[in-house]
């Protein structure tokens, strides 16, 4: 006989997402039916069966990526970084575990290898498992993997990749030096050149303070510095930013390099377009003048 899987954050039928990091708000979504829990040696990972979003992954209590709109986040941080390069070889993705990042590198032909440095075996166990669509990409011959920690593994590489995309969880716990200077100088060292990164940087309701202190400090290590954005329903405040940084200081990141034709783009893309990727960086009044 199956026992029911519980979890502290579902109250009567609802997954409940409740944070320090965004203060007095929550978001709140219906559950089917939790298919997993386990504690991993990094963080607690739940899955479950939403009535209306498919399958959603959850990390310390923190929502990851639902079926329902993660395309919106994956296409976003991957081809802004991806389209500001003119020819894309080799790739890195830090994080992104669940596959979804390297779905998206390996749509461009120019890719030879896509490299993913994920320092929780459990994310890529259990995405391979209940995550078929994100993690198709595990399968593609241009695909290596290796489980360990992002910070440590780019110490071994200088002068190696063309793009890296760091798909990281919030600054809290195992992701917390991925949004310091030494990681961006790490990257930067890493980068050959005319190289491009992409990293989740947060959202401009909730942390615009820590988005300006991070652009402060990239622009130490980059020449060009970037900050865009896309819309995703499931993500406190419904938004998610992304610095685009390159080594080439006469690049203009806020414009895609290359483009594909009207059919291509709807063939490859559910959410990205060379249309949505100069309007990503065109900002709330708000947030530009903090920002400028």
């Amino acid at each position: 006989m199956s026992t029911e899987i519980t979890h502290p954050t579902i109250v009567d039928g609802w997954f409940r997402e409740i944070s320090d990091m965004w203060p007095g708000q929550a978001m709140t979504l219906r559950v089917k039916k939790v298919v997993h829990h386990e504690k991993s040696k990094y963080q607690d990972v739940l899955i479950f069966e939403s009535t209306n979003h498919g399958m959603v992954l959850v990390l310390d209590n923190v929502i990851q990526c639902t079926e329902r709109d993660e395309f919106s986040y994956q296409e976003m941080i991957t081809h802004l970084g991806m389209f500001s390069h003119p020819e894309p070889k080799r790739v890195l993705v830090i994080g992104g575990g669940d596959g979804g990042v390297l779905r998206e590198v390996v749509k461009h032909e120019s890719v030879e290898e896509a490299v993913l440095c994920d320092i929780d075996e459990a994310v890529i166990r259990l995405s391979k498992q209940y995550l078929p669509e994100m993690s198709v990409s595990y399968q593609h011959p241009k695909v290596k993997v290796h489980v360990g920690d992002g910070f440590k593994f780019l110490e071994d590489y200088k002068d190696a990749f063309d793009v890296i995309i760091t798909d990281s969880s919030d600054p809290e716990g195992p992701a917390e030096s991925l949004f310091q200077k030494p990681y961006f100088e790490l990257l930067h060292g890493a980068l050959r050149e005319g190289g491009v990164i992409t990293t989740q940087a947060e959202n401009p309701w909730l942390h615009l303070s820590m988005i300006k202190n991070l652009k402060a400090s990239v622009k130490q290590v980059f020449p060009v510095a970037e900050y865009g954005w896309t819309t995703i329903p499931t993500y406190p405040s419904g938004q998610i930013g992304f610095m685009v940084c390159t080594k080439d200081g006469s690049r203009d990141v806020t414009k895609p390099l290359r483009s594909l034709s009207d059919a291509e783009e709807d063939r490859l893309f559910r959410y990205y377009s060379k249309k949505v990727h100069e309007a990503a960086f065109v900002l709330p009044k708000f947030a530009e003048k903090e920002l400028r």
